[in-house]
């Protein structure tokens, strides 16, 4: 099928949202605009279409090339010329489908108010709505084809070797595939099922305005989710908590908008995983990568079972802080204000490099150019997407997404979407279009095990004690906003999906209710539970694209082995490591990480994650109480 494709967004509790262009800019209470922000900070997206009317020009051949590809229907079964060149004229298809959808879709989130990329956006995804209708007939045909009549084809025809993978997957998933009929059908609604998603960032992205807050140098600035995020971590309670305040009492007034976006969107996948014959919408999920449930189910009971480490840092975290009461406000605060971790973005470059050289030459040469090239869009400026992601497109290099501001936060987002950038250039370098785009599973997995290798070079680099509290509270706030917020997440939307299989109606009521029961849950009995929170579900965009955080999870404890063993086991272990960025999506996910030297079927490198938690939560307790 051909499908819109999907960036990868970094973790939403993580984020780090850019404030500033430079200290100029910063000091300004007004979010910049576009042309504000120097070049040499932007992206170029030139380099996917020099203009405006090559798009076009792009976006008519795909037209004809719809119209040429639906000459082969029907012939599929009489030759292995007939399937060879229908696979290659469809990758094509969609190798010009992924451009067009990625040079309108990146410009619309340059600016969400720039009506003229929202249109060509639409439009894109309008016509891949028809690619997927016109192509629809190519997988029930090939799975009509008996076996060893397909053997003989692909002895007939080399070509078709590149495709093998392709072909066996597709044939365990036979009795998901429907007729070419009802594929088709499926195909061109697939425009209309991108809704909920685009009303959610219509909604959140450039409709909705926040007040002024209160900044830290006392005066009133206009708030934004960037700018949110920045001051939750501020010293000053009072900031934080207004800002809090703010921010959430302005999602609530959408909260029965927000609660029908998402329903939307849970009965959307519904739909389609009881179209396909799937038990559950999990099971949907997960089948296509070919990932057994228990990985789910057991990443939430593990977690469960570790949840002490967490309520403990909830209350060192009180007592360090010297607060009477903890709120959800205040566990973004760091531990240590007076340490001077400002880090412009020339410098965050040199750190990225040097922290990844246990990768070895060839990927330092790579990243080089990566960052030098206009790969990334750096600072924040109004009517940009909030947050950072990547995107990879097949014949052009990886995109970055950032919104900088000199924090170390913000140097770990960069690393993370690096990882991501590297891992797309080698998977497409290396694969053929069929195999290049690796799968979710495996897409968290090259960016954590960046962020992990750069805290490990901060960590061993400095020796002043209190930039150690400083990068180890980091640390720990990485693993709670990743490994244990980020199951807390998969935890709600499975909740949410069984629900909603089982026959009761997702309202606002129901969504606040079940989000303050897994907060109090999960944070423990120290927090104070703010009854604003429970609007927060409303602002996670990832519950637009089904079950996806919990390989947040997976993806920051696959890393956390591998990094251990890139850091020990040197040439062999990078070696592994290469060759499975240059896998991209050759083979089951769980095969390539095995491959790789970690076995993510088991609960075990979940647990060795929480266990490394628990060591550097007492390494802080004893830096906290030496003198």
């Amino acid at each position: 099928m051909i499908k819109i494709p999907k960036l990868f967004p970094y973790v939403l509790s993580a984020m780090v949202f850019g404030t500033s262009a430079d200290s100029t800019v910063a000091a300004k209470s007004k979010v910049p605009d576009r042309d504000e922000i120097p070049s040499q900070y932007k992206w170029q997206l030139s380099d996917i279409y020099a203009n405006d009317q090559q798009w076009q020009n792009d976006f008519h051949q795909l037209q004809f090339a719809l119209t040429e590809i639906s000459k082969y229907k029907g012939t599929l079964k009489s030759s292995a010329d007939n399937l060879l060149s229908c696979l290659k004229q469809r990758d094509e298809i969609g190798i010009i489908g992924g451009k067009l959808y990625a040079f309108a879709r990146m410009h619309r989130d340059e600016d969400a108010e720039n009506t003229k990329y929202q249109a060509m956006t639409g439009k894109t995804e309008a016509l891949l709505a028809e690619a997927g209708g016109a192509t629809a007939y190519i997988e029930p045909e090939i799975l009509a084809i008996p076996e060893q009549v397909l053997l003989q084809f692909i002895q007939e025809a080399p070509g078709l070797a590149e495709y093998k993978f392709y072909l066996n997957n597709l044939a365990r998933q036979k009795q998901h595939v429907l007729s070419p009929a009802e594929e088709e059908i499926l195909s061109r609604v697939s425009e209309l099922t991108q809704a909920p998603e685009n009303i959610f960032n219509m909604l959140a992205h450039a409709d909705m305005k926040f007040p002024h807050t209160l900044n830290d140098d006392g005066t009133e600035i206009q708030l934004s989710e960037g700018r949110y995020n920045v001051l939750v971590r501020s010293p000053n309670r009072k900031v934080r908590q207004e800002a809090f305040n703010n921010l959430f009492t302005t999602y609530n007034k959408y909260r029965n908008t927000y609660a029908a976006t998402l329903s939307a969107s849970v009965k959307k996948n519904i739909f389609y995983a009881k179209t396909r014959k799937y038990n559950s919408t999990l099971e949907s999920a997960l089948e296509t990568e070919n990932v057994p449930i228990e990985v789910y189910t057991n990443l939430i009971s593990t977690v469960h079972n570790n949840l002490a480490p967490l309520h403990r840092y909830v209350a060192l975290k009180k007592k360090a802080l010297k607060l009477t009461d903890i709120h959800m406000y205040d566990l973004y605060t760091p531990l240590v204000q007076d340490v001077n971790m400002s880090i412009p973005y020339q410098e965050a470059l040199t750190l990225v490099q040097d922290s990844l050289k246990p990768l070895g030459p060839e990927y330092g040469e790579v990243l080089t150019k990566g960052l030098s090239s206009g790969w990334i869009d750096v600072y924040e400026n109004r009517g940009k997407r909030t947050g950072a992601y990547c995107w990879g497109t097949h014949t052009v290099h990886p995109f970055v997404l950032l919104n900088y501001n000199d924090r170390y936060d913000a140097v770990s987002t960069l690393t993370h979407e690096m990882g991501h950038a590297l891992h797309s250039y080698y998977s497409h370098s290396n694969q053929p279009y069929i195999n290049a785009s690796y799968t979710i599973f495996t897409a968290e997995v090259a960016s954590t095990t960046n962020e992990i290798l750069l805290l490990d070079y901060m960590l061993n680099k400095i020796t002043d004690k209190q930039q150690r509290l400083y990068l180890i509270n980091q640390y720990l706030e990485q693993v709670r906003t990743t490994v244990y917020r980020q199951t807390m997440f998969a935890e709600f939307e499975m909740l949410i999906y069984t629900a909603a299989e089982n026959g009761e109606t997702i309202t606002a009521e129901m969504l606040d209710t079940l989000w303050k029961e897994l907060n109090v849950k999960y944070y423990g009995p120290e927090i104070i539970y703010d009854e604003e929170l429970n609007i927060e579900w409303a602002r996670i965009p990832h519950f637009y694209s089904q079950f996806y955080v919990y390989q947040y999870v997976t993806g920051y404890s696959a890393a956390t082995a591998l990094a251990e063993k890139l850091l020990t086991e040197g040439p062999e272990a990078r070696e592994r490591y290469l060759t499975f960025l240059k896998s991209g999506g050759s083979d089951y996910s769980l095969n390539l990480l095995k491959k790789a030297g970690v076995d993510m079927s088991s609960p075990k490198p979940i647990e060795i994650t929480l266990q490394k938690f628990n060591a550097r939560l007492a390494e802080l307790e004893k830096l906290l109480t030496s003198s």
